[in-house]
Protein backbone atom coordinates (compact mmCIF):
# COMPACT_ATOMS: atom_id res chain seq x y z
CA UNK A 1 0.00 0.00 0.00
CA UNK A 2 1.37 3.48 -0.80
CA UNK A 3 0.15 5.26 2.17
CA UNK A 4 -2.96 7.00 1.08
CA UNK A 5 -6.14 6.50 2.74
CA UNK A 6 -9.04 4.61 0.38
CA UNK A 7 -12.00 6.25 -0.63
CA UNK A 8 -14.21 5.43 1.73
CA UNK A 9 -11.83 5.89 5.00
CA UNK A 10 -11.55 9.57 3.37
CA UNK A 11 -15.52 9.31 3.26
CA UNK A 12 -15.87 8.44 7.02
CA UNK A 13 -13.41 10.72 8.01
CA UNK A 14 -15.03 13.74 6.37
CA UNK A 15 -18.58 12.55 7.64
CA UNK A 16 -17.39 12.14 11.11
CA UNK A 17 -15.92 15.53 10.92
CA UNK A 18 -18.81 17.01 9.62
CA UNK A 19 -21.15 15.28 12.63
CA UNK A 20 -18.50 16.20 15.86
CA UNK A 21 -19.11 19.99 14.17
CA UNK A 22 -23.22 19.97 13.50
CA UNK A 23 -23.19 18.13 17.02
CA UNK A 24 -20.37 20.15 18.87
CA UNK A 25 -22.42 23.90 17.33
CA UNK A 26 -26.11 22.50 18.45
CA UNK A 27 -24.65 21.59 22.41
CA UNK A 28 -22.08 23.62 22.65
CA UNK A 29 -19.73 21.44 24.31
CA UNK A 30 -15.95 20.38 23.57
CA UNK A 31 -16.09 17.43 20.75
CA UNK A 32 -14.24 14.89 22.56
CA UNK A 33 -16.43 14.77 25.29
CA UNK A 34 -19.40 14.90 23.19
CA UNK A 35 -18.57 11.47 21.32
CA UNK A 36 -17.40 9.78 24.56
CA UNK A 37 -21.21 10.89 25.67
CA UNK A 38 -22.95 9.69 22.32
CA UNK A 39 -20.91 6.49 22.72
CA UNK A 40 -22.50 6.10 26.27
CA UNK A 41 -25.74 6.54 25.59
CA UNK A 42 -26.14 4.70 22.01
CA UNK A 43 -24.62 1.80 23.63
CA UNK A 44 -27.90 1.22 25.97
CA UNK A 45 -28.93 -2.45 26.29
CA UNK A 46 -32.79 -3.15 24.28
CA UNK A 47 -31.87 -0.56 21.22
CA UNK A 48 -33.97 -0.87 18.80
CA UNK A 49 -33.74 0.16 15.03
CA UNK A 50 -35.30 3.83 14.04
CA UNK A 51 -34.42 7.74 14.60
CA UNK A 52 -31.87 8.65 16.93
CA UNK A 53 -30.99 11.45 18.18
CA UNK A 54 -27.63 12.92 19.26
CA UNK A 55 -27.11 11.18 22.49
CA UNK A 56 -28.97 8.24 22.35
CA UNK A 57 -33.41 9.30 22.51
CA UNK A 58 -35.17 7.27 19.87
CA UNK A 59 -38.46 8.68 18.56
CA UNK A 60 -40.46 5.45 18.78
CA UNK A 61 -39.94 5.26 22.71
CA UNK A 62 -40.36 9.46 22.67
CA UNK A 63 -43.68 8.71 20.40
CA UNK A 64 -44.73 6.09 22.47
CA UNK A 65 -44.31 8.04 25.99
CA UNK A 66 -46.32 11.30 24.77
CA UNK A 67 -48.72 9.14 23.18
CA UNK A 68 -48.73 9.76 19.01
CA UNK A 69 -46.38 11.32 16.18
CA UNK A 70 -44.05 14.08 17.36
CA UNK A 71 -42.07 16.97 15.51
CA UNK A 72 -38.20 17.22 16.04
CA UNK A 73 -36.43 14.56 17.80
CA UNK A 74 -33.89 16.92 18.84
CA UNK A 75 -36.65 18.83 21.49
CA UNK A 76 -37.59 15.72 23.36
CA UNK A 77 -33.76 14.97 23.93
CA UNK A 78 -33.70 18.62 25.34
CA UNK A 79 -36.22 17.76 27.77
CA UNK A 80 -34.77 14.77 28.44
CA UNK A 81 -31.27 16.48 29.65
CA UNK A 82 -30.14 16.67 33.06
CA UNK A 83 -27.59 19.24 33.44
CA UNK A 84 -25.23 16.57 35.23
CA UNK A 85 -24.46 15.11 31.67
CA UNK A 86 -22.80 18.61 31.06
CA UNK A 87 -20.93 18.82 34.21
CA UNK A 88 -17.66 19.34 33.53
CA UNK A 89 -18.30 21.02 30.33
CA UNK A 90 -18.08 25.09 29.50
CA UNK A 91 -21.86 25.52 29.44
CA UNK A 92 -24.19 28.90 29.37
CA UNK A 93 -27.15 27.09 31.11
CA UNK A 94 -29.16 26.34 28.21
CA UNK A 95 -28.32 22.89 27.32
CA UNK A 96 -29.79 20.92 29.92
CA UNK A 97 -34.06 20.79 30.26
CA UNK A 98 -34.58 23.90 32.77
CA UNK A 99 -35.76 25.85 30.43
CA UNK A 100 -38.19 23.53 28.82
CA UNK A 101 -38.83 22.49 32.82
CA UNK A 102 -40.05 26.18 33.82
CA UNK A 103 -42.40 26.39 30.69
CA UNK A 104 -44.14 22.46 31.08
CA UNK A 105 -44.42 23.66 35.14
CA UNK A 106 -46.78 26.55 33.72
CA UNK A 107 -48.57 25.17 31.17
CA UNK A 108 -49.23 22.15 33.46
CA UNK A 109 -50.00 24.87 36.67
CA UNK A 110 -52.83 26.16 34.10
CA UNK A 111 -54.43 22.18 32.96
CA UNK A 112 -54.89 21.09 36.53
CA UNK A 113 -56.37 24.32 37.70
CA UNK A 114 -58.95 24.33 34.52
CA UNK A 115 -59.65 20.68 35.23
CA UNK A 116 -60.03 21.27 38.23
CA UNK A 117 -62.45 24.23 38.08
CA UNK A 118 -64.28 22.42 35.52
CA UNK A 119 -64.40 19.02 37.73
CA UNK A 120 -65.48 20.79 40.80
CA UNK A 121 -68.05 23.45 40.16
CA UNK A 122 -69.43 23.43 43.89
CA UNK A 123 -66.08 23.32 45.61
CA UNK A 124 -64.46 26.89 46.73
CA UNK A 125 -61.25 28.54 45.92
CA UNK A 126 -59.18 27.26 48.82
CA UNK A 127 -59.94 23.49 48.10
CA UNK A 128 -58.67 24.18 43.91
CA UNK A 129 -55.32 26.06 45.36
CA UNK A 130 -54.59 23.54 47.43
CA UNK A 131 -55.48 20.41 45.21
CA UNK A 132 -53.59 21.82 42.78
CA UNK A 133 -50.85 22.46 44.98
CA UNK A 134 -50.63 18.60 45.65
CA UNK A 135 -50.89 17.23 42.14
CA UNK A 136 -48.65 19.46 40.47
CA UNK A 137 -45.70 18.98 43.34
CA UNK A 138 -42.85 17.16 43.43
CA UNK A 139 -43.44 13.67 44.40
CA UNK A 140 -46.66 13.44 42.61
CA UNK A 141 -45.06 14.58 39.30
CA UNK A 142 -42.24 12.00 39.80
CA UNK A 143 -45.34 9.82 40.48
CA UNK A 144 -46.35 10.49 37.20
CA UNK A 145 -43.29 10.34 35.57
CA UNK A 146 -42.62 6.94 36.78
CA UNK A 147 -46.21 5.72 35.72
CA UNK A 148 -45.96 6.81 32.21
CA UNK A 149 -41.95 5.25 31.60
CA UNK A 150 -40.31 8.58 31.74
CA UNK A 151 -37.31 7.15 34.25
CA UNK A 152 -35.60 4.84 31.62
CA UNK A 153 -35.67 7.64 29.16
CA UNK A 154 -34.12 10.38 30.94
CA UNK A 155 -30.33 11.46 30.23
CA UNK A 156 -28.06 11.67 33.11
CA UNK A 157 -24.15 11.01 33.74
CA UNK A 158 -22.75 8.12 34.86
CA UNK A 159 -22.22 9.49 38.55
CA UNK A 160 -25.45 10.35 38.91
CA UNK A 161 -26.88 6.94 37.55
CA UNK A 162 -24.76 5.24 40.23
CA UNK A 163 -26.11 7.18 43.24
CA UNK A 164 -29.92 6.46 42.29
CA UNK A 165 -30.46 9.29 39.61
CA UNK A 166 -33.21 7.61 37.53
CA UNK A 167 -35.35 7.43 40.64
CA UNK A 168 -34.67 10.60 42.36
CA UNK A 169 -37.96 12.52 42.66
CA UNK A 170 -36.52 15.98 41.85
CA UNK A 171 -34.92 14.65 38.51
CA UNK A 172 -38.44 12.52 37.42
CA UNK A 173 -40.43 15.67 37.99
CA UNK A 174 -38.47 18.06 36.22
CA UNK A 175 -37.99 16.33 33.44
CA UNK A 176 -42.29 15.41 33.45
CA UNK A 177 -42.36 19.22 33.41
CA UNK A 178 -39.72 19.83 30.83
CA UNK A 179 -41.70 16.92 28.36
CA UNK A 180 -44.99 18.88 28.83
CA UNK A 181 -43.19 21.96 27.43
CA UNK A 182 -41.85 20.30 24.52
CA UNK A 183 -45.43 18.75 23.81
CA UNK A 184 -46.44 22.41 23.89
CA UNK A 185 -43.60 24.03 21.93
CA UNK A 186 -43.85 21.32 19.00
CA UNK A 187 -47.82 20.82 19.05
CA UNK A 188 -49.40 23.58 20.99
CA UNK A 189 -51.17 24.37 23.82
CA UNK A 190 -54.38 21.61 22.83
CA UNK A 191 -51.83 18.66 22.62
CA UNK A 192 -50.08 19.46 26.14
CA UNK A 193 -53.14 19.66 27.61
CA UNK A 194 -54.51 16.83 26.23
CA UNK A 195 -51.46 14.43 27.48
CA UNK A 196 -51.50 16.00 31.05
CA UNK A 197 -54.97 14.88 31.32
CA UNK A 198 -54.39 11.65 30.09
CA UNK A 199 -51.81 11.21 32.58
CA UNK A 200 -54.56 12.52 35.22
CA UNK A 201 -56.33 10.15 34.15
CA UNK A 202 -54.61 7.02 34.32
CA UNK A 203 -52.82 8.46 37.67
CA UNK A 204 -55.42 10.42 40.04
CA UNK A 205 -58.47 9.13 41.26
CA UNK A 206 -60.03 12.67 41.30
CA UNK A 207 -63.38 11.90 43.26
CA UNK A 208 -61.22 10.25 46.19
CA UNK A 209 -58.82 13.33 46.33
CA UNK A 210 -61.95 15.63 46.45
CA UNK A 211 -63.36 13.57 49.46
CA UNK A 212 -60.08 13.82 51.36
CA UNK A 213 -60.01 16.99 51.19
CA UNK A 214 -63.24 18.15 52.17
CA UNK A 215 -63.38 15.07 55.19
CA UNK A 216 -62.32 17.39 58.38
CA UNK A 217 -63.80 15.12 60.57
CA UNK A 218 -60.53 12.57 59.52
CA UNK A 219 -58.19 15.63 59.47
CA UNK A 220 -59.30 16.03 62.95
CA UNK A 221 -58.95 13.12 63.99
CA UNK A 222 -55.04 12.80 62.64
CA UNK A 223 -54.56 16.24 64.40
CA UNK A 224 -55.33 15.64 67.61
CA UNK A 225 -53.91 12.18 67.70
CA UNK A 226 -50.80 13.44 66.50
CA UNK A 227 -50.92 15.70 69.54
CA UNK A 228 -52.54 13.07 72.47
CA UNK A 229 -55.71 15.36 72.76
CA UNK A 230 -57.63 12.03 72.49
CA UNK A 231 -60.42 11.27 70.22
CA UNK A 232 -62.69 14.37 69.10
CA UNK A 233 -66.52 13.52 69.75
CA UNK A 234 -69.73 15.28 68.64
CA UNK A 235 -72.51 16.48 70.15
CA UNK A 236 -75.66 17.45 68.66
CA UNK A 237 -76.91 20.44 70.39
CA UNK A 238 -79.88 21.64 68.75
CA UNK A 239 -82.41 20.67 66.14
CA UNK A 240 -84.92 22.79 64.47
CA UNK A 241 -87.62 22.93 61.70
CA UNK A 242 -90.29 21.24 60.48
CA UNK A 243 -89.61 17.11 59.67
CA UNK A 244 -88.99 17.88 56.11
CA UNK A 245 -86.70 20.32 56.28
CA UNK A 246 -84.43 19.41 59.52
CA UNK A 247 -81.76 21.86 61.09
CA UNK A 248 -79.24 19.79 63.00
CA UNK A 249 -76.67 21.53 64.67
CA UNK A 250 -73.20 20.36 66.05
CA UNK A 251 -70.84 20.65 68.38
CA UNK A 252 -67.07 19.14 67.93
CA UNK A 253 -65.63 18.73 71.16
CA UNK A 254 -61.81 18.23 71.85
CA UNK A 255 -59.66 17.33 75.12
CA UNK A 256 -63.43 18.42 76.54
CA UNK A 257 -63.65 21.76 75.68
CA UNK A 258 -66.01 22.63 72.09
CA UNK A 259 -63.93 23.92 69.77
CA UNK A 260 -66.66 24.12 66.90
CA UNK A 261 -69.70 24.53 66.10
CA UNK A 262 -71.51 23.32 62.43
CA UNK A 263 -75.17 23.53 61.06
CA UNK A 264 -77.03 21.51 58.51
CA UNK A 265 -79.85 19.44 57.46
CA UNK A 266 -77.82 16.07 58.09
CA UNK A 267 -76.36 15.10 61.19
CA UNK A 268 -73.13 13.84 59.01
CA UNK A 269 -72.66 17.22 57.50
CA UNK A 270 -73.17 19.33 60.67
CA UNK A 271 -70.10 17.61 62.00
CA UNK A 272 -67.87 18.60 59.13
CA UNK A 273 -68.86 22.13 59.57
CA UNK A 274 -67.98 21.24 63.17
CA UNK A 275 -65.07 19.50 62.69
CA UNK A 276 -63.65 21.69 60.21
CA UNK A 277 -64.10 25.18 62.60
CA UNK A 278 -62.87 22.94 65.36
CA UNK A 279 -59.42 22.25 62.82
CA UNK A 280 -59.13 26.41 62.30
CA UNK A 281 -59.87 27.14 66.45
CA UNK A 282 -57.08 25.09 66.94
CA UNK A 283 -54.50 25.84 65.15
CA UNK A 284 -54.99 29.62 65.96
CA UNK A 285 -54.76 28.17 69.64
CA UNK A 286 -51.79 26.30 68.86
CA UNK A 287 -50.06 29.42 67.18
CA UNK A 288 -51.08 32.22 69.31
CA UNK A 289 -49.39 30.11 72.36
CA UNK A 290 -46.35 28.73 70.75
CA UNK A 291 -47.30 25.15 71.22
CA UNK A 292 -46.95 24.60 67.39
CA UNK A 293 -43.59 25.97 67.21
CA UNK A 294 -42.49 23.81 70.03
CA UNK A 295 -43.56 20.81 68.65
CA UNK A 296 -45.10 19.39 65.67
CA UNK A 297 -46.18 22.26 63.10
CA UNK A 298 -50.05 22.58 63.00
CA UNK A 299 -50.88 21.60 59.55
CA UNK A 300 -53.92 23.37 57.22
CA UNK A 301 -57.19 21.22 56.84
CA UNK A 302 -55.63 19.88 53.73
CA UNK A 303 -56.10 15.87 53.81
CA UNK A 304 -54.21 13.37 53.68
CA UNK A 305 -50.74 13.30 51.47
CA UNK A 306 -50.82 13.59 47.68
CA UNK A 307 -49.28 9.78 46.79
CA UNK A 308 -52.55 8.86 48.75
CA UNK A 309 -54.58 10.44 45.60
CA UNK A 310 -52.62 8.27 43.00
CA UNK A 311 -55.27 5.04 42.15
CA UNK A 312 -58.27 4.34 39.64
CA UNK A 313 -59.48 6.76 38.27
CA UNK A 314 -63.05 7.35 38.94
CA UNK A 315 -64.44 10.59 37.09
CA UNK A 316 -64.33 11.33 33.47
Amino acid sequence: MDGTPRRGTRLFRSWTGAARTALTGALRVPAKPLRRGLDRFRQRPGSSVGEVSPLGVQREDVERLVGGPIGSLDLYEHALRHRSIFRGQPTDGTESNERLEFLGDAILGAVVAERLYRRFPDHDEGFLTRTRANLVNGKTLATFATAIGLAPLVLISDNMEASGGRTNATILADAFEAVVGAIYIDKGFTAARTFVHDVLDRCVDLNAAAEQRTNFKSQLLEFVQARALGQPTYDVIAEEGPSHDRQFTVEAVVDEVPRGRGTARSKKQAEQHAAREALTTLRASLNTSGDGAAGTPAPTPEGDAPSKMIGRPEDN
